[in-house]
């Protein structure tokens, strides 16, 4: 069974992955309230941009959660996040940037990451991906979609560890997954293994992202 998704995919309208997974999230930041869940890491107050030509990834799996974490001036925040998870992957032309405002004397001061170009893409095992936004086209091999997310079995599994997520909530697993043209807004980002083939990473002054 193949399933494709063509043309933007941008959070608020990709409908079959992002909006079960919002409204997993609901039911979580009720358990939070009540103290059933512990909270993971605490991520920072910048979200960061990465795109890449290609990801072809093996053992995929996606779930809602919440990720906790500060604004730029510390006070605690959270944000609802799709966490898509793959047991291995391969990424052609990856490029990340994040960009810090309000750096005295400069402004902004952004960071590009750049890796994976040619034909030694970049590759990663075990690795998780906490999205707010997504833009793509996708292909999903052997797709199954409304498992709950504790027994989506083709991927790696949830993270576990004091992850703010609900086991029994919606989640989706394919065999195979392939995104190309990706752009997409993340909070965090973990993997068992993460290589960074031509690796190249500069700061500049000004707003210069990858997308």
């Amino acid at each position: 069974m193949e399933s494709q998704v063509r043309g933007g995919t941008r959070w608020k309208r990709f409908a079959v992955v992002m909006v079960p997974s919002v409204a997993a999230t609901a039911c979580i930041g009720v358990a939070l309230a009540q103290g059933a869940l512990a909270a993971s890491f605490s991520v920072s107050g910048q979200s960061f941009k990465v795109s890449a030509d290609k990801l072809e990834g093996n053992g995929f799996e996606q779930y809602g959660a919440i990720d906790s974490g500060y604004t730029m001036d510390g006070k605690k925040t959270a944000h609802p996040v799709a966490v898509s998870a793959f047991k291995s992957a391969k990424i052609t032309n990856l490029c990340q940037s994040v960009v810090t405002p309000d750096v005295p004397i400069f402004g902004s001061v952004s960071l590009i990451l750049k890796a994976g170009g040619g034909d030694t893409p970049v590759e990663a095992d075990n690795i998780y991906i906490d999205v707010a936004d997504l833009n793509a086209d996708a292909v999903f091999n052997n797709i199954d979609i409304g498992v709950a997310a504790k027994d989506a079995s083709k991927g790696p599994g949830m993270k576990g560890g004091g992850e703010q997520a609900n086991p029994y909530g919606f989640a989706q697993q394919a065999d195979s997954a392939t995104l190309t043209h990706v752009q997409q807004t993340a909070w965090a980002t973990t993997a068992g293994t993460f290589k960074l083939s031509g690796l190249k990473m500069s700061l500049a002054t000004g707003s210069h992202e990858c997308f």
